[in-house]
């Protein structure tokens, strides 16, 4: 058993998080923003060390992709300089540091999935910010697992999964961009992977530390992930509307997007023996939760 310091309580992988990592027996404290302001390095350094937990896992995070263009001085705060006095303080008291990281420290160009050691280029403020704190975190504590994820979604918090949901209750088509590939990745996944990681960091196996890509098996499209949630939610009786494919050139926006953010997972497979399930089989779990299992109700 570990006592673990979750950063972040109410975003949907902390919340994953706290339902998960108790089961293994963890005494997990979660610090929301009424209690830790994670953008103050000052506040993020004396909580960690007026815990001095065995273990530290950072789940907060400045994701407002659009809103960071004009907002990088909070972006950076929140996704580098917070982060990295966590990540020192940690290293103070002995604890290892967990953090998430993003696809989007890619530009997309490659056109295959990533691996660790590619070259990261972000497109804009969010990516840039996070790979800032990615640097940091690395910089300020040795003992760091990394983990860039994508896509993540959850039957709570705000995300792309339930605004689908939200918008297909109010509209009879959406038109949803289909040339921006990925893998959703569903938080409950996430916190499996996290609590996979804690088995190993009393004893942690060779190159333990450093970056890993954690993201669902399978690819899609937004386009693709939106008809995939109608489909589910339609055969639980859940919302449902027609899915329109469109470009990226007909939905501009005020950051770009990486149009191939594929990330891939052997590095995390080969040192810690984890894998995520396909992302079509963590959508129906997703919506077995939201709505029921399929063919139980009848659709409105």
């Amino acid at each position: 058993m570990a006592r673990i310091l979750i950063l972040g309580r109410s975003g949907q992988v902390a919340t994953a998080l706290q339902a998960r990592l108790p089961a293994d027996g963890h005494e997990v404290e979660a610090l929301g923003r009424d209690v830790l302001d994670l953008a103050d390095p000052a506040a993020a350094r004396a909580a960690v060390l007026a815990r001095s937990p065995d273990v530290v896992i950072n789940a907060a995070a400045y994701t407002a992709v659009d809103k960071a263009e004009t907002d990088e001085a909070a972006a950076r705060a929140l996704n580098a300089a917070g982060p990295a006095a966590a990540a020192a303080a940690a290293a103070g008291v002995g604890a290892p540091f967990i953090h998430f990281s993003t696809d989007y420290v890619f530009d997309g160009s490659k056109g295959e999935p990533y691996r660790e050691d590619d070259a990261p280029r972000p497109l804009g403020v969010y990516g840039r910010t996070k790979l800032e704190g990615e640097q940091a975190v690395a910089g300020a504590n040795p003992r760091h697992v990394i983990l860039r994820t994508a896509w993540v979604c959850s039957p709570v918090g705000s995300n792309f999964l339930k605004t689908m949901l939200r918008l297909a209750g109010e509209r009879d088509e959406l038109s949803v961009v289909d040339d921006q590939r990925g893998r959703p990745t569903f938080a409950r996944d996430l916190a499996d992977v996290v609590a996979g990681v804690l088995t190993m960091t009393a004893a942690p196996p060779a190159d333990a530390w450093g970056v890993f890509h954690a993201v669902s098996g399978g690819e899609t499209t937004w386009c693709g992930f939106a008809q995939a949630i109608m489909e589910g939610s339609a055969a639980r009786g859940g919302p449902s509307c027609r899915v329109k494919p469109i470009a990226t050139s007909d939905y501009p926006t005020p950051a770009r997007r990486p149009a191939d953010s594929r990330l891939c997972t052997e590095r995390l497979a080969a040192v810690y023996g984890l894998r995520l399930p396909h992302w079509q089989a963590a959508l129906e779990t997703c919506l077995d939760e939201l709505y029921g299992p399929r063919n139980t109700r009848t659709q409105s």
